[in-house]
């Protein structure tokens, strides 16, 4: 036991020792991981914040389901419990006919014509169901749902999704699907590339210690002992990586936030991102230098058992 920690501290001094003496290879290839880990990492906190300007938006946005004035307050209740079992719906609320006419009023109270009108006709303001749903991808299902048969005989009009509202609601969606691909494809790739680099550069650093290995494979070292420092070199590429990447988003928050006088840019709340940045600090953090270390590892893991198949003579 005494001996395998022994040779596991040599393994972890020759992999500093090897960081060292290839400091420019080094720097190199922990400029490449910083970059693919900053982009990963503000990817996650774009992600994040996307999510809840998307979980606003979806709250504002409902499908409205205008009522037979025939209908009776059974059949009514009858369907909003229908509407109710229906996958990914998050609230559904019913307004009769004189709920639906104060609100009406009260979101046209700037038009003093429409209200003075409203005083002297009768109520042609239909009970209505806010349909609001989880997910903006499913309220096709819903749509088709409320255009069945026995559904849209209690229906006196096509529901809110329709015409433009409908065209601007599916733009939503689309919009918000291309964020997450995009988000998606962004750290796959930029990971791909940082794994090929640091692949590239323990291949290098190989090559220059080519003699130094073979050497070791004749006084009798083991394939695993040969390998270890090139590993350890490849952990501490990803763990300065990861605390140079968080530093670096920190900054970046820091300053925009002092920087920008609005709140948002685009889709992007930049106080949110930032408050949901440092309420998980410490996650970001450990994720990133796991991340770090991981992509070091593998790579170099792969590199040297490529190379190490080699049989001396």
């Amino acid at each position: 036991m005494r001996r395998r920690f022994r040779t596991f501290g040599r393994i972890i001094e020759n992999g500093i020792i090897h960081f060292m003496r290839n400091i420019g290879l080094s720097v190199a290839a922990m400029a490449v991981m910083v970059v693919t880990l900053t982009i990963v990492l503000f990817s996650i906190i774009t992600n994040a914040t996307f999510t809840h300007t998307i979980a606003q938006i979806t709250s504002q946005i409902d499908v409205s389901v205008f009522l037979k004035d025939s209908n009776t307050e059974a059949q009514n209740k009858q369907f909003i419990g229908a509407i109710k079992k229906q996958h990914d719906i998050k609230k559904v609320e019913y307004l009769n006919k004189v709920q639906a006419l104060q609100l009406y009023i009260k979101q046209n109270k700037a038009n003093k014509l429409l209200a003075t009108a409203v005083d002297y006709t009768s109520n042609s303001i239909p009970a209505t169901i806010h349909i609001y749903p989880t997910d903006l991808n499913k309220i096709p299902e819903i749509q088709k749902f409320l255009n069945k048969p026995t559904n849209t005989a209690l229906q006196s009009d096509a529901s809110s999704y329709s015409g433009d509202r409908e065209l601007a609601i599916n733009n939503i969606t689309h919009a918000t699907n291309v964020l997450r691909e995009i988000g998606a494809i962004t750290i796959v790739v930029f990971t791909i590339i940082c794994f090929l680099i640091i692949f590239n550069t323990i291949q290098m650093a190989i090559f220059n210690r080519r003699d130094e290995i073979t050497n070791m494979r004749l006084l009798g070292a083991s394939t695993s002992f040969i390998r270890g420092p090139f590993i350890v070199e490849s952990g501490i590429y990803g763990i300065f990586s990861g605390f140079i990447a968080i530093f670096i988003i920190y900054g970046a928050f820091q300053a925009a936030s002092n920087a920008l006088e609005a709140s948002s840019l685009g889709l992007l709340d930049i106080n949110y991102a930032n408050t949901w940045f440092e309420d998980h600090f410490l996650i970001l953090l450990a994720g990133m230098l796991m991340l770090g270390i991981l992509v070091g590892v593998v790579s170099s893991y792969i590199a040297t058992r490529r190379y190490l198949k080699f049989k001396t003579k």
